[in-house]
């Protein structure tokens, strides 16, 4: 079972840090969140989906239902002339016979199939709150297949960037900003958000804004660029600006090509060298 939930993403709607979350009458969630310091996200429907996961997109009918719940319940309507963003993303649900998408388990289920001979694991469901659980789940079912046993540390260990206390971003904030004192307050915070601790590695002894490279404008710099190909394979500008931020929110036509050309160049004198 596919279910695409779609989202509108509109210029911010209200002021305050919090989230509205609203029951509908046909029992599902409907939320508004502040998004990306200056916009509001507002999701989400929750159809069928029967196609490839690339096909599934917003619909217009889609954004107008979100629309009319928005203003329904928030000060200031809105409609789809007020929509900077759209998209869709989907969720593989396991299908344990709910009579609806809504009803279905939004746990992940693991199953392994012998029908073919060699034992074939499958993975049904999971979300990204989720997947590191879910890795040592599909480890307990390969060792019990192989008599193996692999050792649980997830818990333990934070992501890449993550290596600081909860009420440690302030710190980190700060020690950026002294670091790189060119840069605007804002493309700090965002530097922080996205790569944590990580940030100092990328800028590390870059003493001036011309020792980061070329600017693509809206705080993206060279040095950025040249660390997102080589540590988290960027292969593209939307693979940049939409899957590893959402810078694509806030940069021009003109800045996503430049940054596009950028990158395929990158990628190509380092295929040559390989």
């Amino acid at each position: 079972m596919s279910v695409p939930n779609s989202f509108i993403v509109v210029p911010k709607l209200f002021g305050h840090p919090y989230a509205y979350f609203f029951q509908l009458p046909d029992g599902r969630i409907f939320f508004a969140i502040p998004y990306q310091r200056d916009f509001t996200l507002i999701g989400t429907t929750d159809q069928d989906h029967d196609g490839a996961p690339g096909a599934a997109t917003c619909t217009d009918a889609e954004a107008d239902y979100l629309c009319e719940l928005a203003s329904q319940y928030l000060a200031k309507p809105i409609s789809r002339d007020d929509i900077v963003w759209r998209y869709s993303g989907v969720r593989p649900l396991y299908d344990d016979g709910a009579s609806s998408a809504t009803a279905a388990t939004r746990d992940y289920v693991l199953r392994v199939d012998r029908s073919a001979g060699g034992p074939v694991l499958n993975v049904f469901g999971g979300k990204i709150t989720t997947y590191r659980r879910l890795a040592e789940s599909a480890l307990e079912l390969v060792d019990a297949e192989f008599g193996s046993t692999s050792a649980k540390w997830t818990a333990g260990v934070a992501l890449p960037g993550g290596d600081f206390p909860v009420d440690g971003v302030a710190q980190l904030r700060r020690d950026l900003a002294e670091a790189l004192p060119f840069l605007q307050a804002s493309t700090i915070r965002r530097l922080i958000r996205q790569y944590g601790s990580e940030a100092q590695q990328i800028f590390a002894e870059a003493a001036s804004a011309e020792a980061l490279g070329n600017d693509f404008g809206s705080g993206i710099y060279q040095r950025e660029l040249d660390w997102a190909i080589a540590q988290e394979w960027v292969h593209g500008a939307d693979d940049f600006l939409w899957r590893r931020s959402k810078l694509g929110l806030r940069v021009s036509p003109d800045q996503r090509q430049a940054i596009e050309g950028y990158i395929a160049a990158a990628l190509s004198a380092k295929a040559r060298v390989a």
